[in-house]
C-alpha cells in the first residue's frame, strides 16, 4: 500500500515547434551569404552536381524546363525511403542544420559579427539562449560594446520577435558572450569593458591592483585623477603608476580592433546594392544580376527516364542516383531565385521608408527612425528574414557606400512629441561640441539645454550616455 503523499501525478502539455524543411534550410543559407559569396555558391554547385548547368544567353529566350515531364516524379527530397537516403547536395547535412558544412564557400575575411556568432556556435545553449546570443550580438556597436538597457532588449525581443525571456535570462546569456575573443567584447560601459580585459589578463603582476583601481576609482582614473587613487585605496603611489601604466595599455574599443585584426576595409567591401536617384526618381540595381541562369540539365532528364524502364537493380539504383542529383539541382535553382526575390522585395521596402533621406543627398535629418518591424510590415517577411538581409551587406549610394543596417536606427522623442533618428541626434551633439569654446567646453548641462533647443528632451545623463557613445570625453578633459 503506498505511503500518503507518495502519489505519483501525470500531466500533459502542447508545445509549438517550428521546423525547418529542408528547402526553408537552404533558402536561410543562401540568404545570409553576400554577392561575393552567393557567386562563389552558385559556381561550387554547378561545379559538384552535374544536373545543374548555366543558361547560355542565346538558349535563356526558349528555354523550357524538361525536367517537369520527366517519367518519374521528383519533385521533392522528401520522398526518398528513408533519412540515409536524402542527398547531402545541398552544400551542409540539413538533418542538422547548425552545423555548416566544409563545402560552403566563404569569403576570405568576415564580418565582426559573423566572428562572435561562430564563438557563440561552439557553446552549448538551447534555442532560446541562441536567439538570445543572436540579438545581443546583434545589438552591439561597431566599438564591441553594448549601450542599449537589457530591459529594452527584453522588449524588444517579446514585442518584435514573439520572444518571452527574463532580464536575468538575458544577462546570462551576455556573460558567456562577454568570455568571447576579444576580451571586452559585450562590455555595458568602458569600465566593465575595462575589468573584462583585466580579469582575462593571467600573466599581469598587478592584476588585482587594476580590479581595485577600476572598481573604486573609475571616476579618478577616467579624469586622470590619478593622483588621488594611492590615498583612497591606501596603497603606494609606485604601485598604482604601475598598475594604471598596465590599464592605460588596454583597449577600450574592442570591437573596432576585432575588425582590424580580420583585415576589414572598406575598399575590400563588394556592394550588394548599388542605388541610384535622379530628381524624384530612385533605381535599385542588384550586384548579384551577374550570376547565371540556372537549370536542370536536360541530359540528365533523358538519362533518368532511360533509366527509369531498366527494371533491373542497377537500374533502380542509377534512378535514385539520378533523381537525387536532379532533387538537388531542382531545390538549389528554386531557393536561388526565392532569394533574389526577397533581397528585392525587402530592400525596395527600405528604400521606400527612407526615399526623403535617400532623395535630400544624404541629409541625416531626414533619415527615419526604422526598425526591423517597419520593413518586415511593409515586405510581408517576418523579422528573422529581414534581419538576414539586413545582416552583412552594403549598398552603394551616390555619395557613399553604407551597411545596409545604415538605415535602421531608434527614434529619439522630440518635443513637439514626434521622433527623430538617433543618427541625427548625434550629429547635433557632434556639431555642438566641434564648434564649442575649447578654453570653457560645454557640460552635459549645457550640451542638454543646447539640445532642448534644437527639439530634443532627455536627461543629463541621457546626454552623458550619447557623449560617452561618440567617445567624446567630459567637459574638463576637452578643456584647452
Amino acid at each position: 500500500m503506498a505511503k500518503k503523499g507518495s502519489q505519483q501525478k501525470m500531466s500533459q502539455s502542447q508545445a509549438q515547434i517550428q521546423t525547418l524543411s529542408p528547402q526553408q534550410v537552404l533558402l536561410v543559407r543562401l540568404l545570409e551569404l553576400n554577392a561575393v559569396e552567393i557567386e562563389d555558391r552558385v559556381r561550387s554547385e554547378i561545379m559538384e552536381n552535374p544536373a545543374i548547368e548555366s543558361v547560355l544567353p542565346e538558349e535563356s529566350s526558349n528555354f523550357e524546363d524538361t525536367a517537369e515531364e520527366s517519367a518519374i516524379d521528383a519533385s521533392s527530397a522528401n520522398d526518398y525511403r528513408a533519412e540515409d537516403d536524402i542527398p547531402d547536395y545541398y552544400g551542409w547535412d540539413y538533418r542538422n542544420s547548425g552545423t555548416a558544412a566544409a563545402e560552403i564557400p566563404t569569403s576570405a575575411d568576415v564580418s565582426f559579427g559573423e566572428k562572435l556568432l561562430e564563438q557563440l556556435g561552439e557553446m552549448s545553449l538551447d534555442d532560446a539562449q541562441m536567439q538570445m546570443g543572436e540579438y545581443l550580438i546583434g545589438s552591439l556597436e561597431e566599438d564591441g560594446l553594448l549601450y542599449k538597457p537589457l530591459d529594452e532588449i527584453v522588449d524588444e525581443l517579446n514585442i518584435y520577435n514573439g520572444i518571452r525571456v527574463s532580464e536575468a535570462a538575458l544577462e546570462e546569456v551576455l556573460k558567456i558572450i562577454q568570455t568571447f575573443d576579444p576580451a571586452g567584447i559585450g562590455a555595458r560601459s568602458l569600465q566593465e569593458c575595462l575589468l573584462l580585459q583585466i580579469e582575462r589578463d593571467k600573466d599581469s603582476d598587478s592584476k588585482e591592483l587594476q580590479h581595485l583601481i577600476i572598481s573604486n576609482c573609475y571616476n579618478e582614473f577616467s579624469r586622470r585623477r590619478w593622483d588621488l587613487i594611492p590615498e583612497k585605496i591606501l596603497r603606494s603611489e609606485e604601485e598604482c603608476k604601475a598598475a594604471i601604466a598596465e590599464i592605460v595599455k588596454l583597449n577600450p574599443r574592442p570591437g573596432a580592433a576585432l575588425t582590424e585584426t580580420l583585415g576589414l576595409s572598406r575598399q575590400q567591401i563588394v556592394p550588394d546594392f548599388t542605388i541610384e536617384t535622379n530628381d524624384d526618381f530612385i533605381t535599385i540595381n542588384s550586384n548579384s544580376g551577374v550570376l547565371p541562369e540556372l537549370r536542370v540539365s536536360n541530359e540528365y532528364c533523358n538519362m533518368l527516364d532511360e533509366q527509369a524502364k531498366n527494371s533491373s537493380s542497377d537500374g533502380k539504383a542509377a534512378v535514385l542516383f539520378l533523381k537525387q542529383k536532379i532533387d538537388a539541382a531542382k531545390n538549389f535553382i528554386s531557393a536561388v531565385k526565392q532569394r533574389e526575390q526577397t533581397l528585392s522585395r525587402t530592400i525596395e521596402a527600405i528604400v521606400d521608408f527612407q526615399k526623403e533621406f535617400l532623395l535630400s543627398g544624404g541629409d541625416e535629418s531626414l533619415l527615419k527612425p526604422m526598425i526591423l518591424e517597419d520593413i518586415a510590415t511593409r515586405s510581408g517577411y517576418d523579422i528573422s528574414t529581414v534581419s538576414r538581409v539586413s545582416n552583412n551587406r552594403y549598398v552603394q549610394l551616390p555619395w557613399g557606400i553604407f551597411p545596409l543596417k545604415y538605415f535602421f536606427s531608434d527614434g529619439v522623442a522630440t518635443n513637439d512629441g514626434g521622433e527623430k533618428s538617433v543618427r541625427e541626434l548625434y550629429k547635433c551633439l557632434q556639431e555642438l561640441i566641434d564648434s564649442e569654446d575649447k578654453s570653457n567646453p560645454l557640460t552635459d548641462n549645457d550640451l542638454m539645454d543646447k539640445l532642448k533647443e534644437q527639439g530634443f528632451t532627455m536627461a543629463r545623463r541621457t546626454v552623458a550616455k550619447y557623449r560617452e557613445h561618440l567617445h567624446i570625453p567630459v567637459a574638463r578633459l576637452r578643456k584647452q
